[in-house]
């Protein structure tokens, strides 16, 4: 079974409250399987909209990332991040070997 990735394009407008939405998703996340493969760091716009916080994550199948998503925890952390955040995020299944 492939794995699958979030891909998420974030824009933060308000720190402390993304700060709140960063925890409790880290969570969320880890608790279905999920791993960080860049989380903010060094990157430099090639195509389309610029947003300045990048992140992706790994999680062991699509249905996997899914549930996440859909996970009581995980929306109880994204209550944080709506108002407080303009964000892009796309789930996409790994291709298979």
């Amino acid at each position: 079974m492939p794995a699958a990735l979030w891909i998420a394009h974030v824009d933060v407008t308000d720190a402390e409250a993304y700060g709140r939405y960063a925890a409790i998703a880290t969570e969320a996340i880890a608790e279905h399987g999920g791993v960080f493969l860049a989380r903010a760091g060094r990157y430099r716009q090639m195509e389309g909209r610029d947003r300045p916080r990048n992140v992706v994550a790994r999680f062991p199948s699509f249905d996997a990332a899914v549930a996440c998503y859909e996970s009581p925890r995980y929306q109880q952390a994204l209550a944080h991040a709506r108002g407080a955040a303009d964000r892009d995020l796309v789930i996409v299944e790994e291709a298979g070997d």
